[in-house]
């Protein structure tokens, strides 16, 4: 049986012992792989499960929007996504402790017109314009940036896409540029040679998994199960597979 009983006078669409993943499609956290899902966070939170005897039922999602306004209402139990351990969030979600360190950058085409107009400096974002996922703590950390550079950042939040599809439409040149985490596009640009992803807009950062900020009892549960796999040999198999 499952460790961990939810509470049962949350208005969530499953019952009994079942615990309600949200997780984001990415190439990091859910993807097809072969015609097999896959993805680091994936199957992290698969072998947690089964060692531990979970019951999982997974919703893959791609709106943050969507995603987080659920997880507070208690209709998700776990959302994972590209979402770094913030100070901004602490009043709405319980973290997990870190599961993997990230980094945010900034995605942009390279073509015939743009070599010599590349952003190569954070100050060269004076007066931009950058997409990023709406909801998503990037949008705190480009705010931030503004300030440390004096000028205005413009930030267009997409509620519809996720972290991949700005990507591809700046790939593409549907739109100027897009700010997501390195580990993603480090995946993708390995599909789109004209892309350039060498400018950090962020520090090293921590990645952890969101919680119902009322269920600090699977909160401390995955922290301790987390603790645990990590020092296993599954743990650098899955860092080698998916980030290396």
């Amino acid at each position: 049986t499952c460790s961990y009983k939810k509470n049962q006078t949350s208005n969530i669409p499953s019952s009994g012992d079942t615990i309600d993943v949200a997780i984001e499609y990415s190439p990091l956290s859910l993807y097809t792989y072969d015609d097999t899902l896959g993805g680091f966070n994936y199957d992290l939170i698969r072998k947690i499960a089964t060692d531990h005897n979970l019951y999982l039922k997974f919703h893959p999602i791609v709106s943050l929007t969507d995603a987080t306004s659920k997880l507070e209402k208690g209709l998700y139990d776990i959302l994972i996504a590209e979402f770094p351990l913030t100070s901004e969030f602490n009043n709405k979600y319980l973290f997990t402790i870190p599961i993997y360190l990230d980094r945010q950058v900034l995605v942009q085409r390279i073509d015939s017109t743009t070599p010599n107009r590349l952003i190569k400096s954070q100050l060269d974002l004076a007066a931009d314009s950058i997409w990023v996922v709406a909801n998503s703590p990037i949008t705190h950390r480009i705010t931030n940036l503004a300030h440390e550079i004096g000028d205005t950042i413009y930030i267009i939040s997409d509620s519809t896409y996720a972290a991949e599809q700005l990507f591809i439409m700046t790939a593409i040149g549907d739109i100027k540029q897009a700010v997501i985490n390195e580990k993603v596009a480090k995946k993708l640009a390995k599909k789109y040679p004209y892309i350039d992803i060498s400018t950090d807009i962020s520090f090293t950062q921590f990645q952890s998994w969101l919680i119902n900020k009322n269920d600090s009892v699977l909160c401390d549960s995955l922290n301790s199960w987390i603790a645990i796999i990590k020092q296993t040999e599954y743990y650098k198999l899955l860092e080698s597979k998916y980030f290396k």
